[in-house]
């Protein structure tokens, strides 16, 4: 029998998984509070997206157990997740024949009454998740006729229209360029401190995480190493280590935050 909890909170406890027998995550704690910032990172192969997957309900730990409020997350309906929960994947099928207006409307999914109708509110949602991930340009453009990085963007506004607890990110700028890079990361700080959205975003990009997360969580060989303020986790050499290359830790010029450069072989 499960105790009820962490109320208000994404939680993995002790969690295993495996693939064909093969370990990915190895007893993985990691809480996402209500209104949490946290920026999920770590070499390739680290276990961030089996994490990332487990915490929305896709998978089943092999161990352990995730909560929402307390409570196993296995046991509320897909709908009832779907309304609470919101992920943003590493890709949808670029396949797609539906426009992006019709993608984003799906995001209101969860929400929708019987037979699929919805409502001005639901409208209403979709106009604003699709003008926050600045993707209005695109509503009548089929999703198999955009860029990757507009592709990412109409994902992004699923997400959104999904008015959701807690967003959860696998790699979200990975086809961005800088200026929407920049607005997508503005746009989840907003969510977080206008909204209390719950973030949680996998990333490469340890310069990113620390400029825009409070806190950073880092995968190593499907075992959580280090999870705390981000600016102290980047500073750590030992953490930095990790990635085996030769790096060198710098202050944002104007935020003041820990930046990670990479340094050259001297010939």
């Amino acid at each position: 029998m499960t105790t009820r909890s962490d109320p208000g909170s994404l939680c993995a406890r002790k969690v295993d998984f495996a693939y064909n027998g093969s370990p990915v995550l190895r007893e993985v704690t990691l809480s996402v509070p209500e209104g949490a910032l946290i920026a999920l990172a770590g070499p390739n192969g680290s276990g961030k997206t089996t994490l990332l997957g487990l915490l929305s309900g896709l998978r089943r730990p092999a161990a352990g157990e995730v909560t929402l409020d307390g409570l196993p997350l296995q046991r509320r309906s897909p709908r009832e997740r779907a309304r609470t929960i919101a992920v943003v994947p590493q890709r949808i099928d670029p396949r797609l024949a539906y426009t992006t207006r019709q993608l984003v409307v799906m995001g209101r999914t969860p929400h929708a009454g019987f037979f699929g109708q919805t409502g001005p509110r639901d409208a209403h949602a979709v106009e604003r998740a699709m003008k926050s991930a600045d993707v209005v340009s695109l509503a009548d453009r089929r999703y198999s006729e955009l860029s990757s990085g507009e592709q990412q963007r109409v994902a992004v506004a699923m997400a959104l229209a999904q008015e959701a607890q807690y967003l959860l990110l696998d790699e979200p700028a990975v086809h961005l360029d800088l200026q929407h890079q920049h607005e997508l990361f503005e746009l989840l700080r907003e969510l977080h401190h206008e909204r209390g959205v719950a973030i949680l975003a996998v990333l490469h990009d340890l310069n990113l995480a620390a400029l825009y997360f409070d806190r950073l969580a880092l995968l190593n060989r499907g075992a959580l190493v280090a999870d705390g303020p981000s600016g102290d986790v980047v500073r750590e050499p030992s953490l930095l280590a990790l990635f085996r290359a030769p790096l060198a830790v710098v202050s944002h010029p104007s935020a003041g935050v820990p930046q990670v450069l990479l340094e050259r072989r001297q010939s």
